[in-house]
């Protein structure tokens, strides 16, 4: 039988995601994979977890949200020999498990997940450290780490909105004087926010952008200059009907090659809904190629442009 490592936080969830955790290794040993339930101890636990699981391992699944997902794959990156990385979504919004097309029932993304194929994703780097689908920086936008546990398990999104709706109302906009060069391009002035990402969906918005693909050697930047609240949200507004990158007051860039360099220390970067802590001016994106992962063929046409139905590596 194929190896399978589980991991996943015992602490995060809901009793019904916690049950179905537990049945996992019996869904997944009717598909032919002998599974071992690995939870993680402490924050940052599953980089560890990951990184050292026997080479001998077929399969690793990250059962929890965007950051338990962003950890599997930042411990996957530290090994010499990569493992092959699934995700299946336990968590309050789960961006990259609804991307990917995952229901809300454990049971039906496991059958999904076997009958999955594996393929080549795009992992974003922000100075060396591994992100899947987004970097952001600006105001409001720590609310995906510094909302309280309990009124996620209370609310679930809603909990999210709530705490966004405390932070609108009591801080202003912040302002980054900043240089950044892509594409041949150098350019600088004073701007809000900063999204780099790799994904069609953010923060429960769906298409963010029509031509997404993870497998392009590619990611999106937007630089947005809103000054005040009101300039936010009339950007805000138009995203509910319109792509982003065709906003005004935004800057849109497609490049596998971004720099940015603050004219102070700014503050945390938030990476896959964590907290990013530096103390650095200077951030440099790339992307590495080295990562497999094991997803639902749902929406393997959309999201891909290699379409073979078996990749050369397997």
């Amino acid at each position: 039988m194929k190896k399978c490592a589980i991991v996943y936080n015992p602490e995060s969830g809901r009793d019904s995601d916690k049950k179905g955790i537990n049945e996992l290794p019996v869904i997944l040993g009717k598909n032919g994979y002998q599974c071992e339930l690995c939870p993680t101890k402490c924050a940052k636990d599953a980089i560890r977890i990951v990184r050292e699981l026997p080479d001998s391992t077929d399969l690793v699944i990250c059962a929890g949200g965007d950051g338990t997902l962003n950890e599997g794959i930042t411990g996957n990156l530290q090994r010499k020999k990569k493992l092959v990385i699934a995700q299946i979504p336990v968590g309050t919004v789960n961006d990259v498990g609804s991307m990917y097309g995952y229901t809300k029932n454990m049971n039906v993304n496991a059958q999904m997940l076997v009958s999955g194929r594996k393929k080549n994703v795009d992992v974003c780097l922000i100075n060396d450290t591994p992100f899947v689908y987004v970097a952001c920086i600006g105001s409001y936008v720590d609310v995906s780490y510094n909302t309280p546990r309990d009124l996620k398990k209370k609310y679930g999104r809603v909990g999210y909105l709530f705490n966004a709706l405390h932070e609108f109302t009591n801080e202003s906009v912040k302002q980054f004087n900043l240089t950044y060069e892509v594409n041949g391009i150098r350019k600088s002035g004073t701007y809000s926010f900063i999204f780099i990402t790799n994904t069609s969906r953010m923060g429960g918005f769906n298409n963010l952008y029509s031509d997404v693909k993870l497998d392009d050697n590619m990611f999106e930047v937007v630089l947005c200059s809103a000054k005040n609240k009101t300039d936010l949200i009339k950007i805000g507004s138009k995203v509910l009907i319109s792509e982003i990158k065709n906003m005004p007051g935004v800057e849109y860039y497609k490049t596998n090659d971004f720099k940015v360099i603050f004219d102070e220390v700014p503050p945390s970067w938030v990476i896959d809904g964590e907290e990013y802590m530096h103390n650095a001016k200077e951030f440099n994106f790339t992307i590495n190629k080295e990562m497999y992962m094991l997803v639902p063929t749902k929406n393997i046409v959309k999201l891909f442009i290699n379409l073979e139905s078996l990749d050369k590596e397997e």
